[in-house]
This record gives C-alpha cells, structure tokens and sequence, in this order.
C-alpha cells in the first residue's frame, strides 16, 4: 500500500508532526509533500493518504490548503483510504480545537474515500469542536498544551487506528 503525506504548515508545527509520522510509519520523504509546493493529482498515486493541517483563527485551514483542498475535492478519491491529522490549542479555542480537520474531512465526503483512524474521544477531554462525532475524534489532534508524553501515545494510537 502505497502512503502520501500532504500537509499545511505555517509555523512549522504540521511539518515537524508530518516528518515524525513519516519516520515512526516507514513513509519516504520523496511521498512527504507540502501542499504549498504540491498538486493535488500527487495525491491520484496513493492509497493511503494522511492530510495534515493546523488550525487557524476559529476553525479555518492553515492558508495553503484552501486552493489544495478545492482541486482535491474534485478527484475521484474511490477506494482510497484518508486519515486526518494537525496540530492546535485546545485550551485556547476549545470550541474550534483543530476544525481544519474537519474542514478537510468535510471537503472529501463526496469523493468517495474511506476516512480512517478515528480516536475514542475520551482521549481528549472534554471535546467540543468539530472533530468530535459519534464518541470519536476524526483523527490525531495534537494540543500545544499537551506533554509530549501525552501527544506520542496518542499518535501511537492513531497509527494503529489507520492500519499501519
């Protein structure tokens, strides 16, 4: 099963959490692509694709991925396999704790793909933003205020939850 990672980072927070993915699931850094500098037909090479983005404002995508995430959304992504990841502050914007996921999340229903490595969202306490439905996190929201003890087991969690 071929993995891309395609992410969003403006601080550079996204890129270091995109690279550490990357190294713990084997992923190359040739299929490590910053949406900055990537197209969205990249993505057509993959079956596994992990889309990362932090959160901005209340709830919006870090900047690069509005003009990805409209041509993304226009491929047929049938078959393919989508877990969501970035980085936020939940205590901060507890109402909007990284809601870029679920802006990407949202933009990719139609397309066909399969959303994978959802949480219990008992992991985050007391959720209140947009990535929480149905008792899940709709995939690995690291918190700025979190240890790094806390931030590593969660995406331990979410790796297994995405099949890796």
């Amino acid at each position: 099963m071929r993995t891309g990672i395609f992410y969003g980072s403006t601080t550079g927070m996204t890129e270091s959490l995109a690279a550490k993915i990357a190294a713990r699931t084997g992923v190359a850094q040739t299929d490590v692509h910053n949406v900055a500098d990537a197209s969205a037909d990249e993505a057509e090479g993959y079956d596994l694709l992990l889309l990362g983005s932090s959160t901005w404002g209340c709830g919006e995508l870090q900047d690069d991925w509005y003009d990805f995430l409209d041509a993304l959304k226009r491929k047929a992504l049938s078959g393919k396999r989508v877990a969501l990841f970035g980085c936020g502050d939940s205590a901060s914007y507890p109402d909007s704790f990284c809601d870029a996921l679920a802006e990407i999340r949202d933009g990719l229903e139609a397309t066909g793909c399969t959303f994978v490595g959802a949480l219990d969202a008992a992991e985050y306490d007391g959720c209140t933003s947009r990535i929480c439905r149905d008792g899940k996190v709709i995939g690995l929201a690291v918190d700025d205020g979190a240890s790094e003890a806390v931030s590593d087991a969660r995406m331990e969690k979410w790796i297994a939850a995405v099949g890796f």
